[in-house]
Formats: C-alpha cells, structure tokens, sequence
C-alpha cells in the first residue's frame, strides 16, 4: 500500500470541513425545533393548570373573594396547592407538580393579569397568562411572546 501525497490529504481535510459547515446549521436547526417543542409543552402544561385552577374556582372548590376574577394569585400556588373548599379533611388540590422553566431564556416566565391588556401584558392580582420574556422569533416567523 501507499502512502496519501500531501493533495490527497489537502483534500480529505477540504472534504470534511466541507462536511462539517454543512452539518453545523442542521444541528443548530435541530436544537432550535427541540427547544421550541420544550416551550409549546410547558405553556400547554401552565395555561392548563390555570384553567384547571379557575374552574375550580367557579365550581366553588377553591375559595374566593368577590372582588376577584378566580385566577391563581401566583404560578406558585398551582404547585403548591390551595385547600379544597368541599374537602371535610381539609385536603388540598395541585395543579402542577413542578413548575416548567423556560426553555428558551431560563428565566422566570412573563406575566399577564386578567386586567391587563393582550397587546400589552402585564402582571397584576392574578395570572391569567404566561409567555416568555424571550425576544426572538420562532422559526415559524412569530415572536415567541406571541405563542
């Protein structure tokens, strides 16, 4: 057997970055759709339990004030469970086992109150929604606060 010429190795080592500058944006594309699916479950997981939350408000599970909407105070509360107002045992009634982070910033998630406009969320009383503080935009072309 012979030995590569110093051209064929050029080559070889031509052809494989050429490989690699190709994978690189494959990859990348990759995490960014992996990331994206981690975001749509853990909003999916979060407005959930703040509807699961504010329909047991309504049917009368959890207590509330009058001058409330019936919306959870906090995201913490979704985990931490609130007591059951039909319970004689005092149990308590959980939403969420964990809170998800999010996937995008690693932040805490962006809040919205029932009071407050959809164009311009802001946190309040209650948390009627969530979205991430992320500023970019997904790969389908709409900023992530949107989702």
């Amino acid at each position: 057997m012979k030995g590569f010429t110093l051209i064929e190795m050029l080559i070889a080592v031509a052809i494989v970055a050429l490989l690699a500058t190709l994978a690189l944006p494959l990859a990348e594309l990759g995490v960014q759709r992996d990331r994206e699916q981690q975001l749509r479950s853990a909003l999916r997981d979060l407005r959930g339990a703040i509807d699961a939350y504010k329909r047991a408000s309504d049917e009368g599970r959890i207590e509330k004030k009058l001058d409330k909407s019936g919306f959870p105070p906090s995201l913490a509360v979704l985990v931490e469970g609130v007591k059951d107002a039909r319970s004689p045992q005092n149990t308590k009634i959980y939403f969420l086992r964990r809170l998800p982070r999010d996937p995008l910033t690693g932040e805490q998630w962006g809040l919205r109150s029932y009071a407050s406009p959809h164009d311009s969320p802001q946190a309040g009383d209650d948390v009627y929604d969530v979205f991430t503080r992320s500023t970019a935009v997904g790969l389908n072309g709409v900023p992530y606060k949107a989702w």
